[in-house]
Protein backbone atom coordinates (compact mmCIF):
# COMPACT_ATOMS: atom_id res chain seq x y z
CA UNK A 1 0.00 0.00 0.00
CA UNK A 2 1.81 3.31 -1.08
CA UNK A 3 1.43 6.25 0.49
CA UNK A 4 -1.22 8.73 -0.60
CA UNK A 5 -2.80 6.43 -2.30
CA UNK A 6 -6.27 5.70 -1.85
CA UNK A 7 -6.54 2.67 0.00
CA UNK A 8 -3.76 4.35 2.66
CA UNK A 9 -5.77 6.97 2.83
CA UNK A 10 -8.90 4.85 4.00
CA UNK A 11 -6.38 3.44 6.30
CA UNK A 12 -4.66 6.06 7.95
CA UNK A 13 -7.99 7.86 8.26
CA UNK A 14 -9.99 5.35 9.84
CA UNK A 15 -12.57 5.25 6.90
CA UNK A 16 -14.25 3.11 4.46
CA UNK A 17 -13.97 3.28 0.72
CA UNK A 18 -17.79 4.23 -0.14
CA UNK A 19 -17.14 5.64 -4.11
CA UNK A 20 -14.68 2.86 -5.93
CA UNK A 21 -13.34 5.68 -8.65
CA UNK A 22 -13.39 4.35 -12.39
CA UNK A 23 -9.57 3.64 -14.05
CA UNK A 24 -7.78 4.30 -10.87
CA UNK A 25 -5.49 2.50 -9.29
CA UNK A 26 -6.38 2.14 -5.06
CA UNK A 27 -2.85 0.92 -4.29
CA UNK A 28 -0.92 4.05 -6.31
CA UNK A 29 -0.37 7.67 -5.20
CA UNK A 30 -2.82 9.92 -6.70
CA UNK A 31 -3.25 12.54 -4.01
CA UNK A 32 -0.72 15.09 -3.24
CA UNK A 33 -1.62 16.75 -0.08
CA UNK A 34 -4.57 17.59 2.08
CA UNK A 35 -7.15 20.09 2.23
CA UNK A 36 -9.98 21.71 3.89
CA UNK A 37 -10.74 24.76 2.18
CA UNK A 38 -12.23 24.71 -1.17
CA UNK A 39 -10.77 28.84 -1.39
CA UNK A 40 -7.48 27.66 -0.82
CA UNK A 41 -6.85 23.61 -1.86
CA UNK A 42 -4.89 22.67 -4.38
CA UNK A 43 -5.95 20.10 -7.58
CA UNK A 44 -4.61 16.58 -6.54
CA UNK A 45 -4.84 17.68 -2.56
CA UNK A 46 -8.07 15.23 -0.81
CA UNK A 47 -10.75 17.23 0.61
CA UNK A 48 -11.54 16.73 4.30
CA UNK A 49 -15.69 17.72 4.87
CA UNK A 50 -15.23 19.56 8.52
CA UNK A 51 -17.94 20.45 10.01
CA UNK A 52 -18.00 23.17 12.73
CA UNK A 53 -20.19 25.12 14.90
CA UNK A 54 -21.17 27.89 11.98
CA UNK A 55 -19.63 25.81 8.77
CA UNK A 56 -20.26 22.68 7.04
CA UNK A 57 -17.79 21.56 4.41
CA UNK A 58 -20.25 19.14 3.56
CA UNK A 59 -21.73 21.87 0.95
CA UNK A 60 -18.50 22.30 -0.78
CA UNK A 61 -17.20 18.98 -1.86
CA UNK A 62 -18.94 19.86 -5.51
CA UNK A 63 -16.65 22.72 -5.38
CA UNK A 64 -13.52 20.77 -4.22
CA UNK A 65 -13.93 17.95 -7.04
CA UNK A 66 -14.40 21.21 -9.08
CA UNK A 67 -11.26 22.29 -8.13
CA UNK A 68 -9.70 18.73 -9.02
CA UNK A 69 -9.85 17.06 -6.19
CA UNK A 70 -9.49 13.07 -6.65
CA UNK A 71 -10.33 11.87 -3.52
CA UNK A 72 -13.18 13.15 -0.82
CA UNK A 73 -13.40 12.54 2.86
CA UNK A 74 -16.62 12.56 4.23
CA UNK A 75 -19.48 12.08 7.14
CA UNK A 76 -22.48 11.83 5.23
CA UNK A 77 -22.55 9.68 2.20
CA UNK A 78 -25.35 11.80 1.02
CA UNK A 79 -22.80 14.21 0.16
CA UNK A 80 -21.01 12.63 -2.46
CA UNK A 81 -24.10 10.83 -4.70
CA UNK A 82 -23.42 12.76 -7.41
CA UNK A 83 -19.60 12.45 -7.72
CA UNK A 84 -18.03 12.11 -10.93
CA UNK A 85 -16.39 8.62 -11.83
CA UNK A 86 -12.92 9.22 -11.51
CA UNK A 87 -13.31 10.07 -7.70
CA UNK A 88 -13.08 8.46 -4.83
CA UNK A 89 -14.89 9.09 -1.83
CA UNK A 90 -14.19 7.82 2.20
CA UNK A 91 -16.61 7.78 4.80
CA UNK A 92 -15.43 8.41 8.39
CA UNK A 93 -17.33 8.81 11.46
CA UNK A 94 -15.59 12.07 12.40
CA UNK A 95 -13.55 14.16 10.03
CA UNK A 96 -11.83 15.89 12.23
CA UNK A 97 -10.82 13.23 13.91
CA UNK A 98 -9.52 11.68 10.72
CA UNK A 99 -7.73 15.06 10.43
CA UNK A 100 -6.13 14.19 13.23
CA UNK A 101 -5.43 10.58 12.24
CA UNK A 102 -3.81 11.05 8.69
CA UNK A 103 -1.41 13.61 10.54
CA UNK A 104 -0.65 10.98 12.86
CA UNK A 105 0.14 8.50 10.22
CA UNK A 106 2.03 10.72 8.15
CA UNK A 107 4.36 11.88 11.42
CA UNK A 108 5.73 8.43 11.64
CA UNK A 109 7.29 8.84 8.13
CA UNK A 110 8.99 11.65 9.34
CA UNK A 111 11.95 9.53 10.47
CA UNK A 112 14.80 12.00 9.10
CA UNK A 113 12.87 15.42 9.83
CA UNK A 114 14.03 17.18 12.87
CA UNK A 115 10.61 18.47 14.50
CA UNK A 116 9.99 21.71 16.33
CA UNK A 117 7.06 22.78 18.15
CA UNK A 118 6.22 26.34 19.41
CA UNK A 119 4.30 27.36 21.59
CA UNK A 120 4.00 30.37 24.26
CA UNK A 121 1.65 33.14 25.25
CA UNK A 122 3.01 35.73 22.61
CA UNK A 123 5.38 35.56 19.78
CA UNK A 124 4.30 32.33 18.76
CA UNK A 125 4.13 33.31 15.04
CA UNK A 126 7.09 35.35 15.29
CA UNK A 127 9.36 32.81 16.68
CA UNK A 128 8.21 30.30 13.63
CA UNK A 129 8.86 32.59 11.04
CA UNK A 130 12.58 32.95 12.73
CA UNK A 131 13.26 29.42 13.09
CA UNK A 132 11.94 28.57 9.45
CA UNK A 133 14.38 31.64 8.12
CA UNK A 134 17.19 30.07 10.03
CA UNK A 135 16.63 26.89 9.18
CA UNK A 136 15.99 27.52 5.45
CA UNK A 137 19.20 28.87 4.78
CA UNK A 138 21.27 25.52 5.51
CA UNK A 139 18.18 22.49 4.68
CA UNK A 140 15.18 21.81 2.95
CA UNK A 141 11.67 22.32 4.82
CA UNK A 142 8.12 23.49 6.01
CA UNK A 143 6.85 25.38 9.09
CA UNK A 144 3.25 26.59 9.86
CA UNK A 145 1.47 28.74 7.43
CA UNK A 146 -0.26 32.16 9.36
CA UNK A 147 -0.98 30.66 12.87
CA UNK A 148 -2.21 26.94 12.40
CA UNK A 149 -1.76 26.25 15.67
CA UNK A 150 -4.97 24.23 16.54
CA UNK A 151 -6.76 20.92 16.08
CA UNK A 152 -7.25 21.65 12.34
CA UNK A 153 -3.54 23.70 11.45
CA UNK A 154 -1.58 21.75 13.74
CA UNK A 155 -2.07 18.17 11.30
CA UNK A 156 -2.23 20.20 8.41
CA UNK A 157 1.26 21.34 9.39
CA UNK A 158 2.39 17.67 9.85
CA UNK A 159 0.43 16.51 6.53
CA UNK A 160 2.21 19.45 4.46
CA UNK A 161 5.84 18.40 5.54
CA UNK A 162 8.15 15.61 2.53
CA UNK A 163 9.57 12.52 3.66
CA UNK A 164 13.54 13.73 3.76
CA UNK A 165 12.63 17.28 4.69
CA UNK A 166 15.20 18.51 7.10
CA UNK A 167 13.16 20.60 9.47
CA UNK A 168 9.24 20.66 10.05
CA UNK A 169 8.38 23.75 12.48
CA UNK A 170 4.74 23.62 14.06
CA UNK A 171 3.16 26.33 15.97
CA UNK A 172 1.54 25.07 19.23
CA UNK A 173 -1.97 27.34 20.62
CA UNK A 174 -4.75 27.28 22.84
CA UNK A 175 -7.43 28.47 24.78
CA UNK A 176 -8.41 26.29 27.09
CA UNK A 177 -6.97 23.80 29.35
CA UNK A 178 -6.21 20.54 27.96
CA UNK A 179 -5.75 21.48 24.59
CA UNK A 180 -2.27 21.22 23.95
CA UNK A 181 -1.51 18.05 25.24
CA UNK A 182 -3.10 16.14 22.32
CA UNK A 183 -1.27 18.58 19.77
CA UNK A 184 1.74 17.78 21.46
CA UNK A 185 1.15 14.05 20.95
CA UNK A 186 0.33 14.30 17.25
CA UNK A 187 3.43 16.41 16.47
CA UNK A 188 6.12 14.23 19.08
CA UNK A 189 8.39 17.29 18.68
CA UNK A 190 12.37 16.67 18.76
CA UNK A 191 12.58 20.03 20.28
CA UNK A 192 10.10 22.19 21.97
CA UNK A 193 9.90 25.92 22.10
CA UNK A 194 8.49 27.73 24.70
CA UNK A 195 8.24 31.18 23.87
CA UNK A 196 6.88 33.15 27.05
CA UNK A 197 4.23 32.81 29.55
CA UNK A 198 1.55 35.90 29.89
CA UNK A 199 -2.10 36.17 30.44
CA UNK A 200 -3.61 35.44 27.62
CA UNK A 201 -6.90 33.36 27.66
CA UNK A 202 -6.46 34.46 31.57
CA UNK A 203 -9.88 34.15 31.87
CA UNK A 204 -9.85 30.35 31.27
CA UNK A 205 -7.10 29.71 33.54
CA UNK A 206 -6.89 32.44 36.62
CA UNK A 207 -2.81 32.16 37.22
CA UNK A 208 -0.23 32.41 35.51
CA UNK A 209 1.23 28.85 37.14
CA UNK A 210 -1.64 27.31 35.13
CA UNK A 211 -1.03 28.62 31.78
CA UNK A 212 2.34 27.71 32.53
CA UNK A 213 1.68 24.55 33.49
CA UNK A 214 -0.43 23.89 30.07
CA UNK A 215 2.75 25.66 28.17
CA UNK A 216 4.90 22.97 29.57
CA UNK A 217 2.36 19.97 28.70
CA UNK A 218 4.36 20.13 25.73
CA UNK A 219 7.48 19.10 26.70
CA UNK A 220 6.20 15.83 28.40
CA UNK A 221 5.62 14.20 24.34
CA UNK A 222 9.77 14.99 23.53
CA UNK A 223 10.68 12.45 22.07
CA UNK A 224 13.61 10.49 23.18
CA UNK A 225 17.15 12.54 23.45
CA UNK A 226 14.97 15.42 23.07
CA UNK A 227 15.61 18.98 23.62
CA UNK A 228 13.38 21.77 25.50
CA UNK A 229 14.27 25.56 24.62
CA UNK A 230 12.70 27.65 26.67
CA UNK A 231 12.85 31.94 27.42
CA UNK A 232 14.47 32.02 30.97
CA UNK A 233 12.02 34.53 32.18
CA UNK A 234 9.18 32.39 32.20
CA UNK A 235 10.89 29.33 33.86
CA UNK A 236 9.03 30.26 37.39
CA UNK A 237 6.12 29.68 35.55
CA UNK A 238 6.54 26.68 33.87
CA UNK A 239 6.13 23.86 36.93
CA UNK A 240 7.39 20.53 37.48
CA UNK A 241 7.47 19.44 33.95
CA UNK A 242 10.56 22.02 33.08
CA UNK A 243 12.96 21.01 35.99
CA UNK A 244 12.77 17.05 35.02
CA UNK A 245 13.65 17.58 30.98
CA UNK A 246 16.98 16.21 30.34
CA UNK A 247 18.18 18.87 28.09
CA UNK A 248 17.26 22.11 28.81
CA UNK A 249 18.31 25.36 27.26
CA UNK A 250 17.64 28.78 28.64
CA UNK A 251 18.00 31.67 26.25
CA UNK A 252 16.74 35.60 26.92
CA UNK A 253 18.31 38.36 29.47
CA UNK A 254 17.39 36.73 32.29
CA UNK A 255 20.28 35.75 34.90
CA UNK A 256 21.69 32.15 34.19
CA UNK A 257 20.61 32.33 30.46
CA UNK A 258 22.79 30.06 28.86
CA UNK A 259 22.09 32.35 25.61
CA UNK A 260 22.04 35.49 26.67
CA UNK A 261 20.45 38.55 25.01
CA UNK A 262 22.39 41.50 25.72
CA UNK A 263 22.33 45.55 23.81
CA UNK A 264 19.27 45.51 21.99
CA UNK A 265 18.52 48.55 19.88
CA UNK A 266 17.11 49.90 17.06
CA UNK A 267 18.90 51.05 13.92
CA UNK A 268 17.43 52.92 10.60
CA UNK A 269 18.82 50.79 7.13
CA UNK A 270 17.61 52.93 4.35
CA UNK A 271 14.44 54.34 5.56
CA UNK A 272 13.29 50.55 6.96
CA UNK A 273 13.89 49.86 11.16
CA UNK A 274 15.90 47.02 12.14
CA UNK A 275 16.39 45.63 15.41
CA UNK A 276 19.98 45.00 16.64
CA UNK A 277 20.90 42.49 19.77
CA UNK A 278 23.97 40.67 20.96
CA UNK A 279 24.10 36.63 22.21
CA UNK A 280 26.64 35.52 24.54
CA UNK A 281 27.01 32.38 25.51
CA UNK A 282 30.27 29.96 27.23
CA UNK A 283 31.48 29.92 22.80
CA UNK A 284 31.82 33.96 22.80
CA UNK A 285 29.11 36.37 21.12
CA UNK A 286 27.67 37.85 18.19
CA UNK A 287 25.68 40.38 16.72
CA UNK A 288 22.70 40.26 14.47
CA UNK A 289 19.87 42.26 13.23
CA UNK A 290 16.75 42.04 11.51
CA UNK A 291 13.97 43.63 10.09
CA UNK A 292 11.74 43.21 12.89
CA UNK A 293 10.77 46.16 15.29
CA UNK A 294 10.18 45.73 18.54
CA UNK A 295 12.35 44.91 21.24
CA UNK A 296 10.76 41.73 22.58
CA UNK A 297 11.29 40.38 19.48
CA UNK A 298 15.48 39.97 20.17
CA UNK A 299 14.14 36.66 22.43
CA UNK A 300 11.92 35.15 19.65
CA UNK A 301 15.20 35.34 17.18
CA UNK A 302 17.46 34.39 20.01
CA UNK A 303 15.04 31.58 20.28
CA UNK A 304 15.61 30.83 16.82
CA UNK A 305 19.28 30.97 16.99
CA UNK A 306 19.39 28.24 19.93
CA UNK A 307 17.58 26.12 17.86
CA UNK A 308 19.38 26.23 14.74
CA UNK A 309 22.53 25.84 16.49
CA UNK A 310 21.09 22.76 18.25
CA UNK A 311 20.41 21.11 14.42
CA UNK A 312 23.84 22.24 12.88
CA UNK A 313 23.22 25.35 11.38
CA UNK A 314 26.43 27.43 11.28
CA UNK A 315 26.13 31.19 12.50
CA UNK A 316 26.76 32.62 9.42
CA UNK A 317 23.77 31.14 8.08
CA UNK A 318 21.62 31.79 10.94
CA UNK A 319 22.63 35.38 10.37
CA UNK A 320 21.59 35.69 7.42
CA UNK A 321 18.67 33.54 7.49
CA UNK A 322 17.60 35.94 10.39
CA UNK A 323 18.15 39.07 8.42
CA UNK A 324 16.24 37.51 5.49
CA UNK A 325 13.03 37.13 7.92
CA UNK A 326 9.66 38.27 7.08
CA UNK A 327 7.67 39.32 9.80
CA UNK A 328 4.15 38.24 10.13
CA UNK A 329 1.37 40.50 9.08
CA UNK A 330 0.06 42.75 11.65
CA UNK A 331 2.63 42.52 14.15
CA UNK A 332 4.18 45.53 14.47
CA UNK A 333 3.83 46.53 10.69
CA UNK A 334 4.79 50.04 9.94
CA UNK A 335 2.55 52.14 6.72
CA UNK A 336 3.41 55.24 5.67
CA UNK A 337 -0.27 56.49 4.68
CA UNK A 338 -0.84 59.93 3.66
CA UNK A 339 1.28 61.63 5.77
CA UNK A 340 0.02 59.54 8.53
CA UNK A 341 2.54 56.78 10.06
CA UNK A 342 0.47 53.36 11.39
CA UNK A 343 2.20 51.17 13.26
CA UNK A 344 -0.19 48.20 13.29
CA UNK A 345 -0.04 45.92 15.73
CA UNK A 346 -3.56 44.40 16.20
CA UNK A 347 -3.28 40.51 15.35
CA UNK A 348 -3.79 39.95 19.65
CA UNK A 349 -3.21 41.20 22.33
CA UNK A 350 -2.34 40.31 26.28
CA UNK A 351 -1.25 42.82 28.76
CA UNK A 352 2.37 41.42 28.15
CA UNK A 353 1.95 41.98 24.56
CA UNK A 354 0.47 45.77 24.36
CA UNK A 355 2.93 46.89 27.16
CA UNK A 356 5.78 45.60 24.51
CA UNK A 357 3.96 47.32 21.77
CA UNK A 358 3.75 50.71 23.67
CA UNK A 359 7.28 51.15 24.56
CA UNK A 360 8.49 50.04 21.25
CA UNK A 361 5.79 52.28 19.45
CA UNK A 362 7.28 54.95 21.46
CA UNK A 363 10.87 54.31 20.17
CA UNK A 364 10.26 54.04 16.91
CA UNK A 365 7.92 56.80 16.98
CA UNK A 366 10.04 59.39 18.61
CA UNK A 367 10.36 62.36 16.28
CA UNK A 368 6.55 62.24 14.68
CA UNK A 369 4.71 65.65 15.61
CA UNK A 370 2.15 63.43 17.51
CA UNK A 371 2.02 59.67 18.77
CA UNK A 372 -1.37 58.49 19.20
CA UNK A 373 -2.74 54.84 20.43
CA UNK A 374 -5.35 53.49 19.68
CA UNK A 375 -6.32 51.16 22.11
CA UNK A 376 -8.96 48.07 21.72
CA UNK A 377 -10.16 45.44 24.39
CA UNK A 378 -7.66 42.79 25.54
CA UNK A 379 -10.12 39.91 25.80
CA UNK A 380 -10.69 36.43 27.65
CA UNK A 381 -9.17 38.02 30.97
CA UNK A 382 -11.30 37.24 32.93
CA UNK A 383 -12.03 39.25 36.42
CA UNK A 384 -8.85 40.46 35.69
CA UNK A 385 -9.75 42.87 32.55
CA UNK A 386 -10.27 45.99 34.53
CA UNK A 387 -7.12 45.77 36.02
CA UNK A 388 -5.58 44.69 33.42
CA UNK A 389 -6.45 47.98 31.20
CA UNK A 390 -5.56 50.26 34.16
CA UNK A 391 -2.03 49.08 33.89
CA UNK A 392 -2.23 49.92 30.23
CA UNK A 393 -2.89 53.45 31.20
CA UNK A 394 0.01 53.29 33.51
CA UNK A 395 2.35 52.08 30.90
CA UNK A 396 1.33 55.14 29.15
CA UNK A 397 1.69 57.30 31.46
CA UNK A 398 5.00 56.76 31.90
CA UNK A 399 6.31 56.42 27.81
CA UNK A 400 8.53 59.18 27.40
CA UNK A 401 10.68 58.94 30.44
CA UNK A 402 13.84 57.28 30.35
CA UNK A 403 14.83 55.59 26.95
CA UNK A 404 11.26 55.00 26.21
CA UNK A 405 11.29 57.52 23.36
CA UNK A 406 8.93 60.39 22.77
CA UNK A 407 5.24 60.42 25.02
CA UNK A 408 1.94 59.39 24.23
CA UNK A 409 -0.12 62.62 23.45
CA UNK A 410 -3.40 61.02 22.62
CA UNK A 411 -5.47 57.97 23.49
CA UNK A 412 -8.30 56.31 21.46
CA UNK A 413 -10.12 53.82 23.47
CA UNK A 414 -12.19 51.37 21.75
CA UNK A 415 -14.21 48.70 23.67
CA UNK A 416 -15.96 48.17 26.97
CA UNK A 417 -12.88 47.24 28.99
CA UNK A 418 -10.88 50.06 26.96
CA UNK A 419 -12.73 52.32 29.07
CA UNK A 420 -11.09 51.64 32.47
CA UNK A 421 -8.04 52.48 30.63
CA UNK A 422 -9.75 55.97 29.82
CA UNK A 423 -10.85 55.95 33.68
CA UNK A 424 -7.21 55.87 34.57
CA UNK A 425 -5.94 57.85 32.30
CA UNK A 426 -8.54 60.66 33.04
CA UNK A 427 -7.12 61.31 36.41
CA UNK A 428 -3.79 62.36 34.65
CA UNK A 429 -4.65 64.03 31.77
CA UNK A 430 -7.30 66.32 30.22
CA UNK A 431 -9.92 65.03 28.09
CA UNK A 432 -9.33 66.53 24.89
CA UNK A 433 -6.40 63.44 24.36
CA UNK A 434 -8.70 61.02 25.01
CA UNK A 435 -11.56 59.49 22.72
CA UNK A 436 -13.96 56.64 23.45
CA UNK A 437 -15.59 54.44 21.27
CA UNK A 438 -17.47 51.10 21.96
CA UNK A 439 -16.27 49.26 19.09
CA UNK A 440 -14.52 49.94 15.50
CA UNK A 441 -18.08 49.90 13.22
CA UNK A 442 -16.76 50.90 10.13
CA UNK A 443 -18.86 54.23 10.49
CA UNK A 444 -16.38 54.31 13.80
CA UNK A 445 -13.02 53.80 12.07
CA UNK A 446 -13.60 56.53 9.33
CA UNK A 447 -14.16 58.80 11.96
CA UNK A 448 -11.26 57.57 14.08
CA UNK A 449 -9.40 58.17 10.64
CA UNK A 450 -10.42 61.14 9.72
CA UNK A 451 -9.17 62.68 13.20
CA UNK A 452 -5.11 61.73 12.73
CA UNK A 453 -3.05 64.61 11.44
CA UNK A 454 -0.22 65.29 8.98
CA UNK A 455 2.95 64.13 10.78
CA UNK A 456 0.76 61.68 13.17
CA UNK A 457 1.86 58.65 14.46
CA UNK A 458 -0.91 55.91 15.05
CA UNK A 459 -0.44 52.49 16.70
CA UNK A 460 -3.19 50.10 16.50
CA UNK A 461 -3.07 47.41 19.40
CA UNK A 462 -6.26 45.01 20.70
CA UNK A 463 -7.56 42.03 20.54
CA UNK A 464 -8.22 40.21 17.59
CA UNK A 465 -12.06 40.54 17.36
CA UNK A 466 -11.52 44.09 18.00
CA UNK A 467 -11.07 44.54 14.59
CA UNK A 468 -8.60 47.32 14.74
CA UNK A 469 -7.16 47.04 11.07
CA UNK A 470 -10.04 48.39 9.76
CA UNK A 471 -9.22 51.61 10.96
CA UNK A 472 -6.04 51.14 8.45
CA UNK A 473 -8.47 50.47 6.13
CA UNK A 474 -10.40 53.53 6.85
CA UNK A 475 -6.95 55.78 6.35
CA UNK A 476 -6.45 54.04 3.47
CA UNK A 477 -9.77 54.62 1.66
CA UNK A 478 -9.49 58.41 2.31
CA UNK A 479 -6.27 58.99 1.65
CA UNK A 480 -6.86 57.19 -2.05
CA UNK A 481 -10.24 59.29 -1.95
CA UNK A 482 -12.39 56.43 -2.70
CA UNK A 483 -15.49 55.04 -1.23
CA UNK A 484 -16.23 54.71 2.44
CA UNK A 485 -14.85 51.49 3.73
CA UNK A 486 -17.75 49.94 4.77
CA UNK A 487 -17.69 46.88 2.25
CA UNK A 488 -14.11 46.77 2.79
CA UNK A 489 -13.81 45.77 6.36
CA UNK A 490 -12.00 42.10 6.50
CA UNK A 491 -14.79 39.77 6.96
CA UNK A 492 -14.08 36.73 9.63
CA UNK A 493 -16.88 34.89 7.20
CA UNK A 494 -15.93 34.59 3.73
CA UNK A 495 -18.45 33.18 1.27
CA UNK A 496 -20.47 31.82 4.05
CA UNK A 497 -17.81 29.87 5.64
CA UNK A 498 -15.76 30.87 8.70
CA UNK A 499 -12.05 29.87 8.75
CA UNK A 500 -11.50 26.49 10.61
CA UNK A 501 -7.99 27.37 11.24
CA UNK A 502 -8.99 30.27 13.64
CA UNK A 503 -5.74 30.43 15.74
CA UNK A 504 -4.83 30.16 19.10
CA UNK A 505 -2.99 31.38 21.74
Amino acid sequence: MSVWSIDWMASASGGRLIKRPRGVSLSEPVVSGVGVDTRTIAEGEAFIALRGERFDGHGFVGEAVARGCPVVIVERESAVADLPDHVAAIRVHDTRAALTKLALAHRSLLAGTRVIAVTGSNGKTTTVRFLDAALRVAMKGSSSAKSFNNDVGVPLTILRAKPGDGFLVCEVGMNSPGEIAPLARMIEPDVAVITGVGRAHFEEFGSLGAIGREKASLLQFLRPGGVAVINASCEEHLGEAVRTVANLVRVGDAPGADLRLADIAHEDRSGQTWLRFDLHDSAGSRSLAAPTPGVHNASNAALAVAVARLLGVSDDDIARGVAAVRPPDMRMQRWRIGEVDVYNDAYNASPESTDAAIRTFCDLAKSASRRVVVFGDMLELGDHGPDAHREVADTILVAGEGTFGGPVDAVVCVGELALFTAERLLREWDESRISMFHEARPEVAVTIAKAFKPGDAVLLKGSRRMKLETIEQALRDLVDNRHTPTDRVPRQVVGGRPDPLASAG
